[in-house]
């Protein structure tokens, strides 16, 4: 009698209605679940890629507008994509003197340029004769040897007389920090590109023209972190 009372119990319209309830909670979770992962994947499928830059090092050179600086970055993010790109030869051959400018004609294998040299050197790929021209104006500590002057080639040195030719409105007939600061990326860009040919505007675009102004914002925020927690490293 007790056994039968039990199973007529466990069989009662108010039991199976609860595993039915049970069942239709279970499904509506399992459909919840796979339309909250799909939403997600197709999410994750839209989002852009995260461009990888590179190298993009800080200068030598510890002071400075962090706007300039950022440029600085940018140019040679472009010029000189390297993990130490103060000692990069064109073509990408390395020298380890710095004394001065290395001076070095390397043949150039391709481009509009083909079959010429190129005595580009350093983070900003100077040729020869235009680090002598701006380090006559703009180096801090110029050596003098019997009348003759040169110029130290030192990573410092190298950001110190860029940094200065980039202030200096004179010399491009406008403000380059102001314009900077109004967000103007692309016409800065524009107004360098007869100087360094690849950013963007020049005759001698690489992988990395297309990415610069994008560059410049990544890096501009780290100089701008950087001013407002210097013991902070980037």
């Amino acid at each position: 009698m007790f056994i039968r009372l039990k199973q007529r119990v466990g069989n009662s319209p108010k039991s199976s209605k609860n595993r039915k309830l049970s069942r239709r909670g279970l499904l509506a979770f399992v459909v919840i679940l796979i339309l909250s992962l799909s939403m997600q994947t197709q999410e994750r499928k839209h989002q852009p890629k995260k461009q990888n830059f590179g190298d993009l090092p800080d200068l030598a050179m510890l002071d400075g507008d962090p706007y300039i600086r950022a440029l600085m970055r940018t140019i040679s993010a472009s010029e000189s994509n390297a993990k130490n790109p103060y000692v990069l030869l064109y073509g990408g051959d390395h020298v380890h003197n710095l004394q001065q400018h290395p001076n070095l004609c390397i043949k150039i294998e391709n481009g509009p340029n083909q079959g010429k040299c190129s005595t580009a050197a350093g983070r900003y790929q100077f040729l020869t004769s235009t680090w002598l021209d701006k380090a006559r104006v703009y180096h801090p500590h110029p050596h003098h040897n019997l009348g003759l002057a040169s110029y130290s080639f030192t990573p410092e040195y190298q950001d110190k007389v860029v940094y200065l030719w980039l202030k200096d409105r004179h010399a491009w007939g406008v403000d380059l920090p102001n314009l900077l600061r109004q967000g103007r990326v692309d016409e800065v860009l524009k107004l360098l590109s007869p100087i360094w040919t690849s950013l963007g505007y020049g005759i001698e675009d690489n992988s990395m023209s297309p990415y610069l102004k994008e560059v410049y914002q990544q890096v501009l925020a780290e100089e701008i972190k950087q001013v407002q927690h210097p013991y902070i490293s980037q």
